[in-house]
């Protein structure tokens, strides 16, 4: 039976919060800045009209069928996970104050360290020199990242965001993809008996 999700509350949408959707043995824990307008007005993660992240789940097969941001409960059904760094919705990152970043950074870590994710997929490198003040300078190559959070391996990706101009649709696609083949490769590794991470089951 599909899980009815109920209409978010009227108010103001900058005031509102979006729910986390992590479950325990969630594999891949995803990380976006934190939710736009429309995001808040919906109810759900991802919800502007430019965004990729869905079609990008399921064009690199992290999800076997198509979603939208009305599905984002679902995710945890993949064994994937998501959050937020800063949970004040905002038009744009611009509004966010460091304080905020500084308290989100404290939440994620008190997630990881409370969910154990295989991976900590990071949605945007602006999160990743947040996170790693020494790499607020220079470029920083997308995939796998020798940095750890909470003991966790760290994977950069690209926002998935309408409004990033710095990455071409196939680079985000050729990331996701390179994520979805290192949980392919730690599942080989969790049949040998080393616990490193591991691709969503599929439901």
């Amino acid at each position: 039976m599909r899980k009815i999700v109920t209409k978010p509350s009227q108010g103001t949408p900058s005031r509102q919060r979006l729910t986390d959707h992590i479950r325990p043995g969630v594999h891949i824990l995803f990380v976006g800045i934190n939710p736009g307008l429309r995001s808040a007005a919906t109810g759900h993660h991802f919800a502007g009209h430019s965004n990729r992240f869905w079609k990008l789940l399921y064009e690199s097969r992290l999800v076997s069928e198509p979603l939208t941001h009305q599905d984002d409960w679902r995710l945890p059904d993949w064994g994937l996970g998501l959050t937020n760094i800063i949970q004040r919705p905002s038009a744009g990152v611009g509004t966010l104050k460091p304080q905020e970043y500084t308290a989100g950074e404290k939440r994620l870590v008190a997630t990881v360290k409370r969910y154990r994710p295989h991976a900590v997929a990071l949605l945007g490198v602006t999160i990743y020199r947040t996170l790693f003040p020494e790499y607020r300078s220079g470029r920083i190559s997308l995939g796998l990242q020798a940095k750890t959070l909470a003991g966790r391996p760290v994977f950069a990706l690209p926002n998935p965001s309408g409004r990033n101009a710095h990455y071409s649709y196939q680079t985000m696609l050729a990331a996701f993809r390179a994520l979805r083949n290192v949980s392919d490769k730690s599942i080989q590794g969790m049949t040998k008996g080393t616990i490193t991470g591991g691709r969503p089951s599929q439901p």
